[in-house]
């Protein structure tokens, strides 16, 4: 790694909540703010301490805390017009939020300052250089962000020039340069920072939106022109499309471009950092995310997977632990035998000969035309290879079910399930109520096992979806249902699947494999043979 060090900069808890279906609490805040500082970010931008109560607390609380690496930096504006900087508002919720580091943004481009601002040139120039000189008097670093530089570069040079020579003259630490529409191209940045980068000696610095989906590549070809301080956020969530993702800009800083950015201990957390800030925010990760998704390192392709098991290096950019990722095959009907081979190793079974493949090859090719998928059902996916296998994986047997919908007269919904099974040579029969229908039924396939398999008591119904997979055929069409289950310390999870024309049979299908799968896994001696029937399961079963 060479000698260049590049400063990170994380405005996620600013920047990144202006982003739509994103909101922290403080202390949702205060716990990335943790994770952040533990990864090795540098500056960690908390917030504008002037502009709501929540940022000012969170500022509040911040104070006591300590810190391991990062520097907690609050954002502002420069002065309001009209106001001397030791009597401007804003100014001094920064000199309040006592951060070591504070960040500022001015107007560059002619037309904000003039119409958004209201103000001539020369004022715009004054509020930026006595802003930064006030916040340098009372012992601050100050990152100066020239908001919409590179719309005001292309349209005013000189003009966006000495608005930085302003906030330089000043004293400002780090002039970042911000495309704040993000509407810059490669090409264009790069030459426009490397002009930039040539007339200062302050650091320079980047700060790319993504609104033409080049915010990961302007930062990088920011920092080959010389910028050595770069701003964005974890997974790229930001206002609009969202900022440059520093989950991808420190990857290819570091391992594609040799430039220091965080330990390579640190940099082994990166697709965990990058879940807990989804989680704690409450989205939905993004699979296809570069390095850190989950499909970052999937192979689905035959051919693909065949090349992977030979050298990981046919098919993949890096060795997916470095940024602690992991690799996964996927089966579908587009897998060879190598995608169950590979798949069969994970879950510890050996395929015996090329015919075990082959079967099971073919009957996944036959089950995906039907409608099933596998990539989300890891656990019907085992069964079905322990089935081919002759494993003894048939523990009870459906007789029948019934399930009635009902609803009061003050508008309560009922849902009631009776479920008769065969179970170690006799018949149970048990009825539960439930919240929906599936429910119900689960609450009654687990009371009519408990007597013979107790160990069910530990076992959970946690997720229930459905899918229209031929809406077109109406009340005639397919549903694929898929079915969470875990343990009551939660700790661990599977997944089944079922596909029918009929919702019911689909939801029993999945339940019952759920079921299967728990008691194959938790059955001390498993038999070779079962002593009641030819071992099936509720997937092989289903007709295709």
């Amino acid at each position: 790694m060479n000698a260049l060090n590049i400063e990170l900069f994380d405005t996620t808890l600013r920047d990144g909540t202006q982003g739509e279906h994103v909101t922290l609490s403080v202390a949702d805040k205060l716990r990335i703010a943790r994770r952040l500082d533990a990864f090795g970010i540098d500056v960690i931008e908390g917030g504008w301490p002037g502009s709501n109560p929540k940022d000012y607390a969170f500022f509040e609380q911040a104070q006591g805390a300590a810190w391991q690496h990062a520097q907690i930096c609050a954002f502002g504006s420069t002065r309001r017009s009209g106001n001397p900087p030791d009597e401007d508002f804003n100014l001094r919720c920064l000199l309040e939020a006592e951060t070591p580091t504070v960040s500022i943004f001015g107007k560059s481009w002619t037309l904000h300052a003039r119409v958004a601002l209201g103000v001539s040139l020369d004022e715009n120039l004054d509020m930026i250089a006595s802003s930064v000189a006030f916040l340098k008097a009372n012992g601050k670093r100050v990152i100066y962000d020239a908001e919409h530089f590179f719309d005001g570069y292309k349209d005013n040079p000189a003009y966006a020039l000495s608005t930085l020579r302003a906030a330089a003259e000043a004293g400002a630490d780090i002039l970042c340069l911000c495309d704040t529409n993000g509407g810059t191209l490669p090409g264009e940045m790069q030459r426009i920072v490397t002009e930039i980068c040539g007339q200062f000696d302050q650091t320079i610095g980047i700060h790319a939106h993504n609104d033409g989906g080049c915010a990961v590549a302007n930062t990088l070809v920011a920092v080959e022109a010389g910028a050595r301080h770069v701003q964005g956020t974890i997974n790229g969530i930001g206002e609009r499309t969202g900022n440059a993702d520093l989950c991808a800009v420190i990857a290819n800083l570091q391992l594609k471009m040799s430039y220091a950015c965080v330990e390579p201990e640190c940099l082994a957390t990166l697709a965990d950092l990058s879940h807990f800030v989804d989680e704690v925010a409450n989205l939905v990760p993004v699979d296809r995310a570069p390095y850190v998704g989950r499909s970052a390192f999937a192979h689905k392709g035959g051919i693909h997977v065949s090349a992977v098991m030979k050298d990981p290096r046919a098919y993949e950019h890096l060795e997916p632990e470095q940024v602690g990722n992991k690799r996964r095959v996927l089966v579908s009907d587009l897998s060879g035998q190598s995608n169950v081979r590979y798949k069969a190793q994970e879950f510890g079974i050996t395929l015996n000969g090329k015919d075990e493949a082959r079967r099971a090859v073919e009957r996944i090719k036959e089950l995906e035309h039907f409608g099933y998928e596998f990539q989300g059902a890891e656990a019907s996916f085992e069964l079905l290879l322990r089935t081919i296998q002759g494993a003894h994986t048939d523990f009870f047997s459906l007789d029948r079910l019934r399930v009635r919908s009902e609803q009061g007269e003050t508008g309560e919904a009922f849902s009631e399930a009776t479920v008769a099974v065969r179970v170690q040579g006799h018949r149970e029969l048990a009825v539960a109520e439930g919240v929906g229908p599936v429910d119900a039924l689960s609450q009654a396939l687990h009371k009519a096992l408990c007597r013979s398999y107790p160990r069910l008591e530990a076992v959970r119904l946690a997720d229930y979806k459905v899918r229209v997979l031929n809406p077109e055929d109406a009340t005639a069409a397919v549903v694929r249902v898929l079915i969470e289950h875990h343990d009551t310390d939660g700790e661990h999870s599977w997944h089944t699947v079922g596909v029918s024309a009929n919702i019911l049979e689909a939801s029993w299908q999945a339940l019952a494999d759920g079921i299967r799968y728990y008691l194959f896994h938790t059955t001390a001696h498993q038999p070779e043979t079962s002593a009641e029937q030819p071992a099936t399961l509720a997937i092989s079963e289903a007709g295709a």
